[in-house]
């Protein structure tokens, strides 16, 4: 560090010279570190074990209270797979999304720009997938998704989801909203996903966030949608029409990060806010593996830095959509969606009166 006078050489071997991978004197790395290393400077090894979101602990048993009906207790957040992609336009495959995020190694434990290991201050579990009746009826998958997530949220547990394509976004913000009144949205996205019926299914990934405010679970006044772009933006009438504010690809650019970020906390302001991220928003040379590519897109580091720049919303849950690993053989897609999923978990250490 500037103006500090760099140790010597007996004072690094004095400090260091003898540990085991386990000397710390920055207390807040060594609160990090006691976390995670255990006796004999041990860790976890990230290739063994059954593999579970952001590596969190298993809670199977969660999962079946709530589709029973029933409520958990003991947990702040819950990581929940939703691998259902019958909403679809163009190329299928985002129900593998959760399997190939829980694949994913070494994401954390510390945020070094937002300073949280969020495993260490909130409780946290995988409590697996949603159970749905029908691998056919996308209709009979949003209600068993809505029925699950109302009971996760009745339990007050802040719901962190992977899915599947971005139609699973509606049934959730519904069940929110039957907690918390209609929520704010921050939407990171190619495509605004607000557009009306297409061949008689108005429950497709086209068109959750129309459906939302519809159904009054969404304020449009009260929602950004960040990195828009592509041929299909005459469809997104709706976003306009509502009062949301859409922030094109090459407005990001344009304005800046710090300008995109200032405008989005403006408009959701203190209110209870929902994060919504589409891995179609990277560009395709980041993100291939996803049903709708588009090229022209936002970089990893664009949409961290947007992300990280929420930190203090009254954030009530977020989903990760249309991972399809198929298309992907490096595993950046599912590698990039683990850390925003990470990143989401952060903002919910920081959310106000936790």
């Amino acid at each position: 560090m500037a103006g500090k006078t760099p140790p010597t050489l007996e004072e690094l071997r004095k400090l260091y010279g003898n540990d085991n991978g386990t000397a710390f004197h920055d207390p807040r790395l060594k609160a990090v570190a006691d976390g995670q290393f255990g006796a004999g400077g041990r860790r976890a090894w990230p290739f063994a074990g059954v593999s579970t979101l952001l590596d969190a602990p298993y809670r199977a048993e969660a999962a079946q209270a709530l589709a029973e009906g029933g409520r958990i207790q003991g947990l702040d957040v819950a990581l929940v797979g939703v691998p259902m992609d019958l909403g679809v336009t163009n190329r299928a495959g985002a129900r593998r999304g959760p399997k190939a995020v829980r694949e994913i190694e070494r994401i954390g434990p510390w945020n070094r720009v937002m300073d949280v290991a969020p495993m260490q201050v909130l409780k946290v579990a995988d409590i697996g997938d949603v159970p749905m009746r029908s691998r056919y009826d996308l209709t009979s998958c949003h209600e068993d998704i809505g029925a699950f997530f109302s009971a996760l949220c009745a339990s007050g547990v802040a719901p962190l989801a992977v899915g599947g394509d971005h139609s699973v976004s509606r049934p959730i913000l519904k069940a929110l909203a039957a907690v918390h009144g209609p929520l704010g949205m921050v939407h990171i996205d190619a495509h605004a996903d607000t557009s009306g019926v297409y061949e008689g299914a108005k429950f497709h990934h086209g068109g959750p966030f129309r459906q939302a405010v519809l159904e009054g679970s969404l304020d449009p006044v009260r929602t950004v949608q960040i990195g828009i772009r592509g041929g299909g933006d005459y469809l997104w009438e709706f976003s306009y029409a509502s009062g949301m504010t859409v922030i094109h690809a090459e407005e990001v650019a344009e304005r800046g990060l710090p300008a995109v970020i200032a405008t989005a906390l403006e408009v959701v302001g203190a209110g209870p806010t929902y994060l919504s991220f589409d891995v179609d928003s990277l560009d395709p040379a980041f993100a291939p593996g996803t049903g709708t590519p588009e090229v022209g897109g936002l970089t990893p580091r664009e949409v961290l830095a947007l992300i990280r720049g929420l930190k203090g919303i009254d954030l009530k849950g977020a989903d990760v959509v249309e991972v399809a690993p198929s298309y992907d053989p490096t595993s950046n897609t599912a590698q990039a969606a683990a850390q925003v999923l990470f990143e989401a978990l952060c903002l919910i250490a920081f959310v106000p009166g936790r």
